[in-house]
């Protein structure tokens, strides 16, 4: 039971109404039928009375919603008295996280961060994802925005948020790889590919070979899955990406996503930090903000 199951049922306690509330609180209808499902279920009662045409509060649900309107104020008013004490935290953070994130999932964690810390000045750097716990590592960041590697080291923590496929992606234009890519089946030993200098995405496409027994043909090594992606727009051969960086790529109308199996396994991706360094309430109050319900 969360802040936003709670919202959800308060909600639709006071419309009576499944697509009324979807459309208020920005979630889907089945979104919805679950969450008030498993708040049942995990209150051991019936909430709603509901069929095709109406929804009712049970003597349950009247009494939940009771409860459940004082719990909301109280949870609201320790927001606002801790944001009151938020305002007069003051220091600087450094973060690294690769283009991609700078603007996808950094931005998400920006918005809710500056308006809450607005005397904490945040410093970006960006780079290569492949770098990002070295950089933590090395002292050069406070906070990175990592793929999990297989092997996390000792002094680090990682706080997982999203996870994304590594994608096999080859060009879309008419060239000599889309030709070795249409054929059947494909001789993967001899199809080019543009492979990261380092990182994770890197070790898992080299496994993928080892286990076929096959050597990859590298036609080219470069830094950062951006460029990856840019070089099989042009042709020059395969590579391997996550999703979230093709997905945000201006050209991702330019490759095509390759149907290989089986999948390589998914980057975890999330903030990893020094443990040691956790304990600057700057830091801290960054690596929170993951905790934090909406």
């Amino acid at each position: 039971m969360d802040i936003k199951s709670l919202r959800l049922f308060l909600s639709l306690a006071n419309t009576l109404h499944f697509g009324k509330t979807s459309a208020q609180m920005h979630v889907s209808p089945s979104t919805l039928s679950r969450t008030i499902s498993r708040l049942e279920e995990q209150l051991g009662t019936v909430l709603f009375e509901r069929d095709n045409r109406t929804v009712v509060l049970t003597p349950a649900g009247k009494q939940a919603r009771r409860h459940i309107e004082v719990m909301l104020s109280a949870w609201q008013q320790l927001q606002s008295e801790l944001q009151q004490s938020a305002h007069s935290l003051r220091g600087q953070i450094r973060l690294y996280c690769s283009v991609t994130a700078s603007y996808s999932l950094l931005l998400e964690l920006l918005q809710h961060f500056r308006p809450l810390y607005p005397r904490i000045d945040v410093v970006v750097e960006t780079g290569d994802a492949a770098y990002a716990i070295e950089k933590v590592q090395q002292d050069d960041a406070d906070i990175a925005i990592a793929p999990r590697p297989d092997t996390l080291p000792s002094n680090i923590e990682f706080l997982e948020f999203s996870r994304s496929p590594l994608m096999f992606i080859g060009p879309v234009i008419s060239c000599p790889v889309s030709e070795q890519l249409g054929a059947s089946p494909i001789s993967w030993e001899t199809v080019p590919f543009i492979v990261a200098e380092h990182g994770l995405a890197r070790q898992r496409l080299y496994e993928w070979f080892r286990q076929r027994t096959l050597q990859p043909t590298v036609y080219a090594q470069v830094g950062g899955h951006e460029a990856i992606v840019s070089m099989v727009a042009l042709g020059f051969g395969v590579g391997v990406v996550p999703e979230l960086v093709l997905t945000n790529s201006p050209m991702r109308e330019q490759v095509q996503v390759l149907p290989v199996t089986p999948a390589l396994a998914p980057f975890e991706i999330g903030l990893c930090a020094l443990r040691r360094r956790l304990q600057d309430p700057v830091v801290d109050a960054f690596w929170r903000m993951r905790h934090s319900p909406s």
